[in-house]
């Protein structure tokens, strides 16, 4: 938590650089740099603005997230090892790997595509569900129930933290794109256009209901084998159904129906939002079979 708090600070220091010299057309810079005049009314707003080159703050930060995800994810190993099983059986558990998944997704991100300007967001998620998690939800390693005893736990929650992870970034580009519809100064002008990052959230998001897609199924059969049905109306059962509802919606809506701008956007916020209540409410104040996922 520790190094994705500076992660998150050195990105902020670069947001804030980009900003100031984003606000500042190229033309009014050159002359003051070249100590000429300035103009009395101002800069001129139409002037283009010079391209923000890359900071040293992004470079740290992007440096510092690798660091924190390579601890993280030796947290979430000492975890397994100490419990003598996959390090997913509760709450805790569950957000310390889903967490090291979402970090792990924006990270490996580089190798398809620069998304550094989400590093505010994912930091900001990392260190929030960390200290969340860490302080309401944290139990020690104990056995597994006999329900979660078989190789379904491995291929159903994991399957879950990746969808989780993939989502919870289209989420942060839709966030993003919403932002800069209403405003388009300062960083903001740095960022792709909003037909660009809803675009880009949309195929993380489509990847993403993939696996959610697999994630219920793969629950429906789990189900089975513990408890002899596919499906029984469970509290979780049904909120998983709903997630992935409200994400059939926002595919089918932008693919056929021509959802596009703050409306697509808003619908990808309300399916992750649905994803956090899933994990945090459902799992602390419902009952049902999947009481184990509690504290």
């Amino acid at each position: 938590m520790a190094v994705y708090t500076l992660a998150f600070i050195a990105y902020a220091v670069d947001v804030a650089r980009r900003s100031a010299v984003r606000s500042v057309p190229a033309a009014a810079r050159e002359l003051v740099g070249a100590g000429g005049p300035t103009s009395a009314t101002g800069p001129d707003p139409s002037a283009p603005l010079a391209p923000a080159l890359p900071g040293r703050g992004a470079r740290i930060g992007f440096t510092l997230t690798v660091l924190a995800w390579v601890l993280h994810l030796g947290g979430a190993l000492l975890r397994g090892l100490a419990a003598g099983r996959v390090p997913w059986a509760n709450m805790y558990e569950f957000a310390l790997t889903g967490v090291a998944v979402i970090v792990g997704v924006f990270v490996l991100s580089r190798l398809w595509k620069d998304l550094n300007f989400l590093g505010v967001f994912m930091t900001g998620i990392a260190v929030v569900f960390l200290g969340t998690a860490t302080v309401n939800y944290y139990v020690a390693p104990t056995p597994l129930p006999p329900a979660l005893q078989t190789y379904w736990l491995v291929i159903h929650v994991f399957v879950a933290t990746l969808a989780t992870g993939l989502m919870g970034l289209g989420t942060g580009l839709s966030v993003l794109q919403l932002i800069k519809e209403r405003r388009d100064n300062g960083f903001l002008r740095s960022l792709p256009t909003p037909v660009q990052l809803e675009d880009l959230a949309y195929r993380v998001g489509v990847i993403g209901f993939i696996f959610w897609t697999f994630t219920l199924i793969a629950g429906a059969i789990w189900a089975e084998h513990a408890w002899g049905r596919y499906w029984g109306w469970d509290t979780k059962e049904v909120w998983t159904f709903v997630i992935w509802v409200i994400y059939a919606g926002y595919i089918h809506a932008r693919a056929t129906r021509g959802w596009r701008g703050s409306r697509s956007a808003w619908l990808q916020i309300i399916g992750f939002t649905a994803i956090i209540f899933n994990f945090t409410i459902v799992n602390q104040f419902f009952t049902g079979l999947h009481a184990y996922s509690g504290l």
